[in-house]
């Protein structure tokens, strides 16, 4: 398929009398109307991303047969696309999902959503398909080979985690098991390949500057988060002489006013003041893109930053007054939906602007409004809150156990790692 012409032009006629004249002002007046009811960002006053930074824009080849035969399948300069722009395609054969969930042993109970309860698996069999190219067939080789003696991070929240999980599972099968192993520490989770020299890593850091909900034994939303937001060397010091860098922060960013620490942490520091939460994430976010700036070497590092993982705990967003929150979901929006599912579109705009003044090249991964569209993928009830299962009486309350912003696996974060494999593919 071709891209898309974006060069097309209306031609505009002379306007022979006033009725015309009246007719078309009145449908352009309809239309500004309507356009300004979507719940999209305003990039009008915005500069375009400079091409080392863009990675909307993909370019894909398959090779010939490689020497052992195989056909191998590489990313290269031929065709043009936004692989983010596209629909959901259902599929009934066997290619998706990618793994089972049976067969990838590093699954937490927080993701194992058929071993939980969930009658259906039709959340697995969901493909994305962008609308002017197809992505190539992820190969877990041609990644490992990629990443041969080198460290990938996925930085962030714990919807950066259940990427990473994902990612494992979808590599994991072709190494032996003596060659590969899995360790938790307070911060940093690592899935070591050994015939590789290479690992896959998180690290937590859910706003990526200092907070008080950084220490293990602070995570469970117990708390109200306050957050230095000048001071992310501490994390930083851990991220150094990684070869990918994936990052993100959203869903603790759920106040309308953040509590911005006065002091420091480490001296015991208690006081804060309230911050309005989109100043507060844009100063954090400068903190972040300054520490990216002053320490990493783009010719050995690529960085990425993930947009916000969309949530869906209201079904009154979708006209569904039969359901609760994602409870129950069973299929996606309908690709032709015009979706508002309280996405906080002000923080997308402020993470697109920092990463535009960003003096190195940085890879926007835009999976948000791909990702509006699967009410059917999260964990709902069948997830395992601080590491425990929920028991049948909170089943039976999906209004205040439901997890809708969490990710079944496989699932949909399995569809941003075909994409991040498509873009470190090309891209680096």
């Amino acid at each position: 398929m071709r891209p898309f012409d974006k060069t097309q032009r209306c031609n505009y006629f002379p306007m022979l009398t006033i009725v015309t004249f009246s007719t078309l002002f009145f449908a352009f007046f309809c239309y500004n109307q309507y356009m300004k009811t979507i719940p999209f960002p305003d990039f009008k006053h915005q500069h375009p991303f400079q091409e080392s930074s863009n990675s909307t824009y993909v370019q894909l080849q398959e090779t010939n047969k490689a020497d052992n035969g195989d056909y191998e399948r590489i990313v290269s300069p031929l065709e043009e696309c936004d692989i983010f722009t596209g629909e959901w395609v259902f599929v009934n054969g066997s290619s998706h999902p990618l793994y089972k969930e049976d067969d990838c042993e590093f699954l937490t109970d927080m993701v194992t959503c058929l071993k939980n309860g969930r009658p259906e698996s039709l959340y697995q069999k969901w493909r994305w398909q962008p609308r002017d190219c197809s992505l190539p067939k992820f190969e877990a080789n041609l990644l490992l080979e990629k990443l041969r003696g080198k460290r990938l991070m996925f930085v962030g929240d714990s919807i950066n985690l259940n990427q990473m999980l994902s990612m494992v599972c979808m590599v994991q099968s072709i190494i032996p098991p003596e060659k590969k192993s899995f360790s938790y520490a307070s911060y940093t989770t690592v899935f070591k390949m050994e015939d590789y020299n290479a690992t896959m890593e998180f690290y937590w850091a859910p706003f990526l500057v200092e907070s008080n909900v950084d220490p293990p034994t602070m995570r469970y939303g117990t708390v109200v988060p306050v957050v230095k937001l000048e001071s992310i060397s501490k994390h930083g010091d851990n991220w150094k002489n990684v070869d990918y860098l994936i990052f993100n922060t959203y869903i603790w960013w759920r106040y309308p006013t953040m509590k911005a620490l006065q002091g420091s942490f480490s001296n015991g520091a208690t006081d804060s003041v309230d911050i309005d939460q989109n100043v507060a994430y844009e100063r954090a976010l400068k903190s972040w893109a300054k520490w990216v700036e002053e320490n990493v070497d783009s010719n050995r590092t690529s960085v990425f930053f993930s947009s916000m993982s969309p949530t869906h705990m209201k079904s009154s967003d979708w006209n569904n007054t039969n359901r609760i929150k994602c409870w129950n979901e069973t299929s996606p929006f309908p690709n032709i939906s015009r979706i508002d599912v309280g996405t906080n579109w002000q923080l997308f705009t402020t993470a697109v602007n920092v990463i535009q003044s960003m003096k190195i090249p940085l890879h926007f991964l835009n999976i948000t409004r791909l990702s509006e569209y699967r009410k059917d993928a999260h964990t709902s009830i069948y997830a395992a809150p601080g590491g425990k299962l929920l028991t049948q009486e909170q089943k039976s309350d999906p209004a205040r156990y439901a997890d809708c912003l969490h990710w079944c696996l496989p699932g949909l974060p399995d569809t941003w790692n075909e994409l991040l494999f498509a873009l470190i593919m090309y891209r680096t």
